[in-house]
C-alpha cells in the first residue's frame, strides 16, 4: 500500500518533473532562450481572457528547486505526519502551496501573479492552524494579516497599471528607467515583497509561523512563501538601481539582517532561531538585490533553499523523537543518539556560515566580496559583515547546545535515528547543500569574475565568520560565569531578544487601542440605548400588547359583540367609500 499513497505518487511525480525542469533551464540557459506562451482561455464575440506565461532559464530553474524540495518534504511527511489521520489533507494542501509558487514563477502579467499570490497567503494560513490549538490561530491570523497589506499594494499596483495598454509588466520594465509612473507601481512592488518576505516592519509573522508542522516549515522558508517576494523584485530589478527605492529597500533589508541575527542568540526555541536565520538571509538576498545584483541574490536563493529545508527537516527529526520537545536547553549529546541527524545537521549549518566549498560559500563569499567592491556606506557595510558574524555565533551556538555535551531532557529519553523515511529525505537535501553551491556556480556565471580586494578585506570574510564561531562557543557555555549575564543588562536583552519590540508592536499596539474602543461601543450601543430602545423596549411592549389582549380575552361577551359591531361597521363603511 506503501506505493499507492498519497505521498509516495506525490514524490514521484514532483521528482520527475523537476529533474526535467532543470534540464530544460540548462538548455534555455546555454542557449540564451526564453518562451513566451500565450494561452486564450475564454473567446466570447470581441471578449478575450488571455493567460501569459513566460518560461526563461531562470523560472524553469527556480521552478525545478522549488518541485525537488516539495518533493523530499513529502517523502519525509510520510513518516513525520504518520501520526495523522487526515495526512491526505495535509498532503494536498502542501501541493496547492506548491501549485500557488509555480503560478507565481511563470507569470509575467501582475493578475495571474496575484493568484498565486493570494494562493500562497491563503494555503499558508490553513498549514498555520494544520494543529489546531489558540496559539497556532493567533499565528495564522497574523500571518494572513501581515500578508494582506502586501496583496493591497499588488493590486493597488495593478490599478495603476490600468494607465498601460496591458498587465504583462514584463512588456513595461525597460521603460521604467525613464517613466516616473513606473516608480509609483516599482514602490507598490517593494512594499508588497517585503511583507511578503517578512522585512522590517512586517517581520513578526515568520517566527509565528512556526507553529506549522515542521515540513511545512522546511517548505516555507527554503523555496516557497517568503521567497515570493524576492523573486517578484528580482523580475523587477530594474526599479531598484541608483533610485531612492534601491537605497530605501538596503536599509531595511540590512537592518532586518541585523535583528534576526541578534535576536536569534537569544532564542531557545530550535525552529524559531532556524526561521530567524531565515530572516537574516532574506535580509542578505534583498540587499544584494537593491543594490542592483539581482543574479547573485537568485544564486543565493536557490543555495539558501537547499540548506534552509534541510535544516528545518533536521529539526524536525530531533522533534520528533524528542517527544514534541523544541527547547535547545533540554537538548544535548545528539551526536551520540543520532549521529546521521547530527552529521546532517551540522552539514547544514556550515553551509549556512559559508563554510568553503558548501552550498553557501559561493554565494555567500561572492555577495561579501561584490559588496567590498561596490561603492557603500559605512553603515550598510557594517550591517552586512557584523550580520555574517552573527550568523555563524548563533549556528555554532545551536551546534554546541545540541549536538555536544551531556543528554539534557532527563525522562523524555525517547531519542533514536530510525526514521529511515526520514533520513533518506534529508539525505537528498544534504548532497545538494554540499554539491549545489558549485554547480549552480559553474552554470549562472560560465564567465569567472575578477573580483580584486587588499589582502584585509579578503580576508575579512574569514576573520568574521571565526570571531562569530568563538562567540557562539562562549556564549552556549552556561556555566562559563554562575550569574546570568542577562539579569544585569535585563532591558537590553529583552530588546534584542523580542525582535526590538516587532510581534508586540504589530499585535498588541495595534489591537489593544480597536478592542478598548470595541468595549466602549459594546457598554454603550449594544448593551447601552439600542438595548433600551431595542429588545428590552420591544419585549416590554410585547408584554404590555399580550396583557392587553389577555384581559380582552378573559372578559365577558359583551366586548366581543362590541367588537364585531365595530369590525362590521368599518367593513360597511369601506364598502360605501369603495
Amino acid at each position: 500500500m506503501k506505493y499507492l499513497s498519497i505521498c509516495y505518487i506525490s514524490f514521484i511525480c514532483l521528482i520527475s518533473i523537476s529533474f526535467t525542469l532543470f534540464i530544460m533551464s540548462i538548455n534555455f540557459l546555454l542557449n540564451d532562450f526564453s518562451m513566451f506562451i500565450e494561452w486564450e482561455v475564454v473567446s466570447l464575440n470581441s471578449m478575450s481572457i488571455v493567460m501569459a506565461f513566460l518560461f526563461d532559464w531562470m523560472s524553469l530553474m527556480f521552478m525545478s528547486v522549488v518541485l525537488l524540495i516539495a518533493s523530499l518534504v513529502i517523502y519525509y511527511s510520510m513518516e513525520y505526519m504518520v501520526g495523522d489521520v487526515n495526512i491526505n489533507r495535509f498532503i494536498m494542501l502542501v501541493l496547492m502551496f506548491v501549485l500557488s509558487m509555480m503560478l507565481l514563477i511563470i507569470s509575467p502579467n501582475l493578475i495571474s501573479i496575484l493568484l498565486g499570490w493570494d494562493g500562497l497567503g491563503l494555503v499558508s494560513y490553513c498549514l498555520v492552524i494544520y494543529f489546531q490549538n489558540v496559539k497556532s490561530y493567533n499565528a495564522g491570523m497574523l500571518t494572513a494579516l501581515s500578508n494582506r497589506i502586501g496583496d493591497v499594494a499588488l493590486l493597488l499596483a495593478i490599478a495603476w497599471m490600468l494607465n498601460y495598454g496591458s498587465w504583462n509588466y514584463i512588456f513595461y520594465i525597460e521603460v521604467a528607467k525613464i517613466d516616473e509612473e513606473m516608480k509609483i507601481i516599482g514602490s507598490l512592488i517593494v512594499l508588497a515583497a517585503m511583507t511578503k518576505s517578512a522585512q522590517i516592519p512586517f517581520s513578526s509573522w515568520l517566527p509565528a509561523a512556526m507553529a506549522a508542522p515542521t515540513p511545512v516549515s522546511a517548505l516555507v522558508h527554503s523555496s516557497t512563501l517568503v521567497t515570493a517576494g524576492i523573486y517578484l523584485l528580482i523580475r523587477f530589478n530594474v526599479l531598484l538601481v541608483d533610485t531612492w527605492l534601491g537605497q530605501f529597500l538596503l536599509l531595511f533589508s540590512g537592518l532586518t539582517m541585523f535583528m534576526a541575527g541578534l535576536g536569534a542568540n537569544f532564542e531557545f526555541d530550535l525552529k524559531k532561531i532556524i526561521a530567524l536565520s531565515t530572516l537574516s538571509q532574506l535580509g542578505l538576498m534583498m540587499s544584494i538585490l537593491s543594490m542592483g545584483f539581482y543574479k547573485l541574490a537568485f544564486f543565493h536563493l536557490l543555495t539558501h533553499a537547499f540548506f534552509k529545508a534541510l535544516l528545518f527537516m533536521c529539526a524536525g527529526a530531533i522533534i520528533h523523537n524528542s517527544n514534541n520537545n523544541q527547547d535547545i536547553r533540554m537538548m544535548g549529546g545528539l551526536c551520540i543518539h543520532m549521529p546521521l541527524t547530527s552529521a546532517c545537521l551540522n552539514v547544514a549549518n556550515l553551509a549556512l556560515c559559508g563554510m568553503p566549498f558548501l552550498a553557501g560559500f559561493y554565494s555567500k563569499d561572492l555577495i561579501l566580496e561584490t559588496v567590498s567592491l561596490s561603492y557603500i556606506n559605512m553603515f550598510s557595510f557594517f550591517l552586512y559583515f557584523f550580520s555574517t558574524g552573527l550568523t555563524v555565533c548563533y549556528s555554532f551556538r545551536l551546534v554546541y547546545y545540541t549536538t555536544t555535551g551531556d543528554l539534557n531532557c532527563g525522562a523524555l529519553n525517547m531519542l533514536n535515528d530510525e526514521g529511515w523515511v526520514m533520513l533518506k529525505g534529508m539525505m537528498g537535501l544534504l548532497i545538494m547543500s554540499i554539491i549545489g553551491g558549485s554547480m549552480l556556480n559553474w552554470l549562472i556565471f560560465p564567465t569567472p569574475a575578477m573580483i580584486c580586494l587588499p589582502y584585509y578585506l579578503k580576508l575579512l570574510t574569514l576573520l568574521v565568520c571565526l570571531m562569530g564561531g568563538v562567540t557562539g562557543y562562549f556564549i552556549s557555555h552556561v556555566n562559563l560565569y554562575f550569574f546570568n549575564k542577562s539579569l544585569y543588562y535585563n532591558k537590553i536583552v529583552t530588546f534584542m531578544g523580542s525582535m526590538w519590540f516587532m510581534p508586540y508592536l504589530s499585535t498588541y499596539a495595534i489591537i489593544s487601542y480597536p478592542l478598548l474602543l470595541g468595549g466602549y461601543v459594546i457598554k454603550s450601543f449594544d448593551q447601552g440605548w439600542s438595548e433600551f430602545f431595542g429588545s428590552q423596549q420591544l419585549y416590554k411592549s410585547l408584554i404590555n400588547y399580550s396583557q392587553v389582549n389577555q384581559v380582552i380575552q378573559n372578559n365577558n361577551l359583551k366586548i366581543y359583540l362590541l367588537l364585531f359591531v365595530l369590525w362590521i361597521i368599518i367593513l360597511l363603511s369601506l364598502m360605501l367609500f369603495m
